[in-house]
C-alpha cells in the first residue's frame, strides 16, 4: 500500500475483516481488505486499510464493532 493509507484493524479471521469493510462502505469511508494468511498452513493476519483522513473515523466505528461482538 501507499503513504496514503494506513493499517488500522487486524485479525486472523478475514471473516470479521469483510463484516467491517461493509460497515465502513456503508459510512461512504473507502477500505481495502489485504488477506497476508498463508493458503497452506493457515497462519498470519488479515488488514483492513483506510486512507489516512479517514482514521479516526474508522477507528471510532472500529471500538463499536468491536464492543457488539
Amino acid at each position: 500500500m501507499d503513504e496514503q493509507w494506513e493499517a488500522v484493524y487486524r485479525c486472523s479471521a478475514a471473516y470479521k475483516a469483510e463484516i467491517l469493510k461493509a460497515i465502513l462502505e456503508e459510512n461512504e469511508i473507502p477500505c481495502v481488505v489485504v488477506n497476508k494468511k498463508d493458503s497452506s498452513y493457515l497462519f498470519g493476519e488479515v488488514e483492513l486499510y483506510v486512507k489516512r483522513e479517514d482514521v479516526l473515523n474508522t477507528k471510532q466505528i472500529i471500538n463499536r464493532f468491536e464492543a457488539d461482538e
